[in-house]
């Protein structure tokens, strides 16, 4: 495993994240999801692997997944050992604390979230998404604040347009409150638009990319056609079924067939080599999973091969957030 620094902040990350969103129990699980004792050999298998960056949200499976993570630091590491991140933003429960990023609910979501995973503190605390219903400057003294009572390290956003993220960087820069240091955004081969706006954005801020759904729900790891359960049983998996895609996955494919590796390690490589990116978040339901996403790490793809996986690429909506 290689480690490196969320954007310019001093916080060292593995650069393969264990997205915990996979993880969850009854009654709020879905049918590809892991219930707690299918999870525990993936923690253990992360901590071998040296995945010490591990992603989670209060809204996974509401709440039971930031349960079992908790859990699982208790079981198998120290506290301090593991690089923690939660997420605030999509409604827990009805009233004005229950959801969005007003300074009521940040307080009272911050609290929840660590009672549930066990801890004082995340190393990451992260808007899941943009609230459009709370000015900035609230939400950014609140979780300034959040930082400075020591309940979390650093800051990060999720899934938004460039122009609502340098609006909340500037809030910050401005009343000399904690900036946020990673933006958490849907990126892969079948989804490249960030590239446009934000990435630009980012590179200029000295923040981090850590792309969620970095094989697409699975359509980069498999030849086409191919479904996934988690293709066909989440709503965002449908967004990689159109005709586009298709050379683009056979150019995965191809190189991934030359090169006798799997389809997932191609399509990791090509994402690790973007100065930007520091850690895609890989949620794994199977052993293998993980162990592609480690070893894509040191896999180098050559010029051609980077052009070949990028050149069937065409425009198209950003999604996830708007």
């Amino acid at each position: 495993m290689e480690y490196t620094r969320l954007g310019n902040s001093g916080l060292n990350v593995s650069r393969i994240a264990l997205g915990c969103m996979s993880f969850g129990g009854p009654p709020h699980n879905a049918p590809w999801m892991l219930d707690e004792d299918a999870a525990q050999p993936i923690f253990r298998q992360a901590l071998e692997l040296g995945v010490t960056f591990w992603d989670t949200a209060n809204i996974y499976s509401l709440g039971s997944s930031e349960e079992i993570v908790g859990r699982a630091l208790k079981e198998y590491t120290k506290r301090d050992e593991i690089v923690l991140a939660t997420k605030v933003f999509f409604p827990m429960h009805e009233g004005p604390g229950g959801g969005g990023l007003s300074r009521k609910a940040i307080m009272e979501q911050i609290d929840a979230s660590l009672k549930r995973l066990g801890t004082d503190y995340v190393d990451l605390y992260q808007i899941h998404r943009f609230d459009p219903n709370t000015p900035v400057e609230e939400t950014m003294e609140a979780l300034h604040d959040v930082v400075k009572a020591g309940k979390a390290r650093y800051l990060g956003a999720s899934s938004m347009w460039a122009w609502q993220f340098a609006s909340m960087q500037h809030a910050a820069d401005l009343n000399g409150w904690t900036r946020f240091i990673s933006m958490q955004d849907q990126y892969s081969l079948l989804q490249r638009e960030e590239e446009r706006e934000m990435f630009g954005l980012l590179a200029d801020q000295g923040v981090g990319s850590l792309p969620w759904s970095p094989l697409a729900k699975g359509r980069l790891a498999r030849p086409w056609g191919t479904d996934t359960l988690r293709s066909e049983n989440d709503a965002m998996g449908q967004r990689y079924v159109g005709d586009e895609n298709q050379p683009i996955v056979e150019a995965v494919q191809k190189i991934a067939e030359g090169r006798g590796v799997p389809m997932a390690q191609v399509a990791l490589a090509w994402m690790l080599q973007n100065p930007v990116v520091a850690a895609p978040i890989v949620g794994p339901t199977k052993e293998h999973h993980l162990a592609d996403a480690v070893a894509a790490v040191e896999l180098e793809l050559s010029a051609d091969e980077i052009e070949a996986l990028e050149a069937p690429y065409t425009p198209r909506l950003p999604s996830g957030f708007n």
